[in-house]
């Protein structure tokens, strides 16, 4: 996990033009979007944590941040599954400067990273 991790990383960093060192946070700010009520919620969510959207299972595994610009991009990966049917719907690492690099597909609800959240200074 930290080899992708790292990979994943890497090659942000490189499409971005520079490297980057990064830290790990205790957990992340997702926010979620039912496109059909057009309900919006912002769920604070601890790393090796879940948390259900509708009938979406939500896991962060980790979330990391720029050292140098802790507020200025979060990389977080998430495993989300279907409560109804245990399938796996998304699996990997999203990047909250780029959303749509590597989305969550869903008919019903968009899922992504705002930031990483770090206990000691957000109460998260």
């Amino acid at each position: 996990m930290r080899g992708l991790l790292a990979a994943a990383l890497v090659c942000v960093a490189q499409i971005a033009g520079a490297q980057e060192e990064t830290a790990l946070a205790d957990g992340a700010l997702l926010r979620g979007l039912d496109k059909v009520s057009g309900a919006v919620h912002d769920i604070a969510l601890r790393s090796g944590k879940s948390i259900e959207i509708g009938n979406l299972r939500v896991a962060l595994g980790e979330c990391r941040y720029p050292v140098a610009n802790p507020v200025g991009d979060a990389f977080a990966h998430l495993n989300i599954q279907n409560v109804d049917t245990n399938d796996t719907v998304f699996k990997g690492w999203m990047i909250a400067s780029s959303p749509a690099l590597n989305p969550l597909e869903h008919a019903r609800y968009d899922v992504w990273v705002l930031r990483c959240a770090m206990a000691e200074t957000s109460g998260e």
